[in-house]
């Protein structure tokens, strides 16, 4: 069950904030995804895009009272992490695993 914290009116606003211009970004990025003129580029865009969903994660959490999307928050960041790294050695490199 969540815990109903009455937050104050400016940590409302300031949260309702940073969730609009961090969706703002996420599509922003998801356009480089798309038209990306490079790989490079479209590794970068999805790296920003895995670390905003991260972000809108933990706000909503701090919106909601919901602690579990901490976790589901941490998760979606150590998926993002090792793929950036999977992705970028096989750019480099041309395989992952030896």
């Amino acid at each position: 069950m969540a815990s109903e914290l009455a937050l104050p009116w400016f940590l409302e606003l300031v949260i309702q904030g940073g969730l609009l211009i961090t969706s703002a970004v996420t599509l922003l990025a998801a356009y480089r995804v798309i038209v990306g003129p490079t790989t490079p580029d479209r590794v970068v865009a999805l790296d920003v895009i895995s670390t905003n969903v991260v972000a809108i994660a933990v706000l909503f959490s701090l919106e909601t009272g919901e602690g579990v999307l901490i976790t589901v928050g941490l998760v979606l960041a150590i998926i993002g992490f090792i793929s950036t790294v999977a992705v970028a050695r096989y750019i480099t490199e041309g395989d992952i695993i030896e």
